[in-house]
């Protein structure tokens, strides 16, 4: 591995006592590909005012006052990272997601006969019948 030099070592990183943080993957994982300035922006300043589980709120007015874009600008930079699946939203709300895969639910196997089910599972093979 490469050693990086030091450029300015008067002004080195620590681990701030609040908590924040932009996991790597965003771009290892090329998350940040084909977003645009202002939903990149507005990533970045949601990264950065979240708390541990990824939760904030910022009014729009706040919010696109602070990144110097207007209310549709900030409106849309949201709807981009909403459908990239990089936020949750839900006024005044947001969270940052995680960037790890998804976890998709097993499907239950079928009972063998004589077997218990509990009334969730049954009500759900009910529903699930054509």
């Amino acid at each position: 591995m490469k050693t990086k030099p030091i450029l300015c070592p008067q002004r080195l990183r620590h681990v701030p006592r609040q908590f924040s943080w932009i996991d790597q993957r965003l771009v290892r994982d090329r998350h940040i590909k084909g977003r645009t300035p202002q939903a990149l922006a507005l990533y970045l300043f949601l990264c950065t005012v979240a708390d541990a589980q990824g939760a904030s709120y910022y009014s729009d007015t706040t919010a696109a006052g602070m990144l110097g874009i207007c209310s549709t600008e900030l409106r849309a930079a949201r709807t981009e990272l909403v459908a990239a699946r990089l936020i949750a939203y839900s006024s005044p709300y947001y969270q940052v997601l995680s960037l790890e895969p998804e976890v998709t639910a097993v499907k239950e196997a079928e009972p063998r006969i004589g077997e218990e089910r509990s009334i969730g599972a049954i009500l759900r093979s009910m529903m699930e019948a054509p």
